[in-house]
């Protein structure tokens, strides 16, 4: 099916590994025109980008720092033209638990700078883009994650920050359109997805049995199920009435369990072997 992404240029932060490389490979498929962004490694996007240089520019940026976000958009445009679509999926996420009363105040601000200010920071310049490139359509997609609906114990920085991504989007999605009359706005919920990031969690077979308890498909999401609803949402011809909504990709889940542990032993063996 044509998607409608052809020649359309789509920025994606956090692009690097997980989640962000399967989009990058995702969107050059349907032969839009990508700018991808990096922290900290390119060599998965260096990979990709051997076949793909006429459409895919690589650009390092920190998304807490203003001067490297806003430089990230000239560089962009000067490449490719008008951004048409953003995906704001970088993010951070700390693998030892902290209950709130053990917390810093470090660990706090940093996911917050990352998680959520960054988010601010690539829209309001995302839309500024906008209201210099003429252009009824646009799409803005938002990545949170279930633990911003169901909040996570040890975790409440990373749930509060996934959170207030309901709010930005909700607010901008009625300022969109004063730049790109049928600019849309929306947020995309994954839950547990195999990632190198989760693999550690995902393939422990105790862990794995909690969180199967509480999906009623069984299963958790590969980084294609993700991107699947983010060219969805990213598609004007499939979505484009579609605005300030919430899609999760979680397989069902609701956050209570569903299952005994007898009743997964030959889901959680069939997860961590793939």
């Amino acid at each position: 099916m044509d998607l409608g992404l052809k020649d359309k240029h789509v920025l994606i932060t956090g692009a690097s590994g997980g989640i962000g490389l399967e989009l990058v490979r995702a969107f050059l498929i349907e032969d839009a025109k990508v700018t991808a962004t990096y922290n900290h490694s390119r060599d998965a996007l260096d990979g990709i980008q051997e076949n793909s240089q006429k459409q895919l520019a690589v650009v390092k940026v920190d998304v807490r720092e203003e001067s490297e976000v806003k430089s990230l958009f000239e560089q962009s445009q000067n490449t490719f033209g008008r951004i048409d679509i953003m995906v704001a999926n970088a993010g951070i996420a700390n693998h030892a638990p902290a209950p709130i009363h053990e917390m810093s105040l470090k660990q706090w601000q940093r996911t917050m700078a990352v998680n959520l200010t960054g988010v601010f920071l690539c829209s309001k310049y995302f839309v500024e883009n906008l209201a210099n490139h003429h252009g009824n359509h646009a799409s803005l997609i938002l990545i949170g994650s279930t633990a911003g609906l169901f909040g996570e114990a040890w975790f409440a920085d990373y749930a509060t920050s996934k959170a207030a991504l309901h709010g930005l989007m909700m607010s901008i999605k009625n300022e969109i359109v004063h730049v790109a009359k049928k600019g849309r706005v929306n947020l995309v919920n994954p839950g547990w997805t195999l990632t190198p990031m989760s693999k550690e969690v995902l393939t422990d077979s105790e862990k794995a049995t909690r969180i199967l308890q509480t999906i009623p498909l069984r299963k958790t999401a590969v980084p294609e199920d993700i991107a699947g609803a983010i060219l969805y949402l990213a598609s004007d011809k499939l979505s484009g009435h579609i605005s300030g909504q919430t899609l999760t990709v979680a397989g069902g889940m609701e956050g209570r369990v569903l299952y005994s542990r007898e009743d997964l032993e030959s889901d959680v063996d069939e997860m961590i072997q793939r």
